[in-house]
């Protein structure tokens, strides 16, 4: 498939599922430490400007019944190590976790004393982050990267793979001006992202992604993943989760990019980021990348970093 034709997919997939993002002028939760739990704004965070129009979360982490049982579907959060390694690593006291999802990283390092801004446009699973030991202690932000009010941090991360939903060059391309204009002097922005090489996709099948979990409250479940569609570097799939105590079967339909190597490093480069290094996932050498960027200019005005 050539450039233009990945442009036009690239372009119908994030159509299917756009939104004009109707935040709600302080609509907020006051927090223990004095500042809202809990932000929905529609400001940008600094210069970082945004699309106007982004894709409404899956399904999988937007419906209340599919966000409430995630956690349970999938308890091995053993990738999330590697980046608390990095936190003690590069001594970040401060870390906003773009993509946090239902909020177990944002949440431990919470519990472990440090500030942490965690951001997600899926409300089903933000309500499920909060109800977590150390919740009270980060601040929640519904919305974009970009929908951040103004501050500073140490560290950003994007754990889960989260980089991939960024379909678009123009929704990729916001969201690191978001991390890089949340970033002090020196910090870091940590991601990972699948090899397109290692071809994940063959394995999102029923045979080889089918589980059956009981979960307390609920009851028992069942999930697997189907492969719906590989489009060069667009790659879909659909998520069936099935609840045995009253029948109901709900579906979620989701796309990822699979960026090479040298695409990513390419896009960081655009928007003034240094590579400092490109390590192997530590729970799945071989398959993941794991980025680590750092700020390339002080902090300063965002003309110092426009482009002609």
């Amino acid at each position: 498939m050539g450039a233009q034709a990945l442009d036009v997919q690239r372009a119908r997939l994030a159509d299917e599922a756009l939104h004009l993002f109707d935040a709600v002028p302080g609509d907020s939760e006051t927090g223990p430490l004095g500042f809202p739990a809990t932000v929905t704004v529609p400001g940008l965070l600094g210069c970082a400007a945004r699309p106007t129009v982004w894709r409404v979360a899956d399904a999988i982490f937007a419906e209340r019944r599919l966000a409430e049982v995630y956690d349970p579907l999938d308890p091995d959060r053993s990738d999330l190590d590697a980046y608390a390694a990095m936190v003690e690593e590069f001594g970040a006291q401060s870390v906003l976790d773009i993509g946090c999802g239902t909020g177990t990283f944002a949440c431990l390092l919470a519990r472990r004393g440090r500030a942490v801004t965690a951001v997600d446009p899926a409300e089903a699973s933000l309500a499920v982050a909060r109800r977590k030991p150390g919740a009270d202690r980060v601040r929640w932000v519904h919305g974009y990267a970009t929908d951040l009010p103004l501050l500073q941090v140490d560290l950003v991360t994007m754990t889960g793979n989260v980089a991939q939903v960024f379909l678009t060059d123009a929704e990729w391309a916001a969201t690191l001006r978001a991390a890089y204009a949340a970033l002090g002097p020196g910090g870091r922005l940590v991601f990972e992202t699948r090899d397109p090489a290692a071809r994940a996709w063959l394995e999102w099948n029923r045979e080889r992604s089918y589980r059956r979990t009981v979960v307390s409250g609920v009851g028992p479940v069942q999930a697997w993943e189907d492969l719906l569609d590989v489009s060069g570097d667009l790659v879909s799939f659909r998520s069936t989760v099935v609840f045995e105590s009253d029948g109901a079967v709900l579906t979620s339909a989701s796309t990822l990019r699979f960026r090479h190597r040298d695409e990513v490093t390419a896009s960081l480069a655009a928007e003034d980021y240094v590579v400092d290094e490109v390590r192997q996932a530590q729970d799945r050498p071989g398959r993941e990348l794991v980025f680590i960027a750092r700020r390339y200019r002080p902090a300063g005005s965002c003309a110092a970093r426009r482009r002609p």
